[in-house]
């Protein structure tokens, strides 16, 4: 166990003593309203790292998910606006988000561009294209039935976190125990090997994308639905986030190994970060260099401490 999830191991400590950090350095940290506004607040990004998760392990990267974030939010938002109820709003959202997601799929899988090269044209084009669409305008004079899913913020709240935690262990058991879950480790690890498999290396990446879009379409739910209007700038510097929460939790930016919990950890780390800055009277512009500065230490130690096999168990 000890030298399967070190990493795991790992990351819980330093959250650990991240969460202790405060207690040092700062007052009112632990009120319970800093907890629950901090669990409300990466839910969207523990929602999006779920599905990068699957596109890291198997092989490939999407940075345009900022891009699609705010697109499905504003898809979202101006179905609300017109009258379509909240439960038609959802799923629809989410259709948009896996449409985007396939989009990049066929780009990837179909033309053989760079995953991250395809990605990045598709996030100038989303952010750009919404611009010229929307005037930079946000969405405004939603109906009450959208903020919260008008169960009011404590009720909303606790919806929020039920489906947050439902997707992620849903894929945390489709990735662990199921031929289908397994098909992304063994297209990252070795495409050769899987084409000897009887997998198809096509698809299933182009399955990881679609993944991937549909839950920032509900990442998207999950991330505007909580205030009155929708900016249509928001969740600029998601992907960063995103990204050093997945390769931190130990996924391979190479491919073929990651587990969702320790996706989780990360997300948690990189979640209290901010506010224990703010806790701590540092600037919170450091947040996005300290970021950027735990991808690198992951990615380094990942390369000088690589373990053995494609899939953790």
């Amino acid at each position: 166990m000890w030298s399967t999830h070190r990493r795991e191991l790992a990351l819980g400590a330093a959250l650990l003593v991240l969460l202790a950090t405060p207690a040092f350095t700062g007052r009112g940290f632990y009120a319970a309203s800093t907890f629950v506004g901090l669990i409300v607040d990466t839910l969207p990004v523990l929602v999006a790292a779920v599905g990068m998760t699957i596109v890291i392990v198997a092989a490939e990267i999407d940075i345009s998910i900022a891009g699609q974030l705010a697109v499905c939010g504003v898809v979202g938002g101006v179905l609300a606006r017109a009258g379509v109820p909240m439960p038609v709003v959802i799923p629809l959202t989410v259709a948009c988000g896996a449409a985007l997601g396939l989009a990049n799929g066929l780009l990837v899988s179909r033309l053989a561009i760079p995953s991250i090269v395809a990605t990045l044209a598709m996030w100038v084009i989303l952010e750009n294209g919404l611009l010229w669409i929307t005037g930079g305008n946000w969405i405004q004079d939603l109906p009450p039935s959208f903020q919260w899913f008008g169960f009011g913020q404590t009720g909303g709240q606790v919806v929020f976190i039920l489906i947050a935690g439902a997707v992620w262990g849903a894929f945390a058991w489709l990735m662990r125990a199921t031929e289908f879950g397994r098909g992304f480790y063994a297209v990252g690890c070795n495409r050769e090997a899987a084409l000897r498999m009887r997998l198809h290396p096509e698809r299933v990446v182009l399955t990881a994308f679609v993944i991937l879009g549909a839950l920032m379409g509900l990442a998207s739910i999950l991330y505007y639905c909580r205030y009155p209007s929708i900016e249509t700038t928001g969740g600029r510097g998601l992907e960063l986030k995103v990204i050093a929460s997945v390769v931190v939790g130990g996924t391979s930016i190479s491919g073929g190994r990651g587990t969702l919990l320790g996706t989780l950890l990360g997300v948690m780390l990189l979640g209290v970060i901010g506010t224990v800055l703010t806790f701590s009277h540092v600037d919170a512009t450091w947040e996005r260099a300290v970021q950027g500065l735990i991808i690198l230490v992951a990615v380094v130690s990942d390369r000088l401490f690589a373990r053995g096999g494609a899939v953790d168990e």
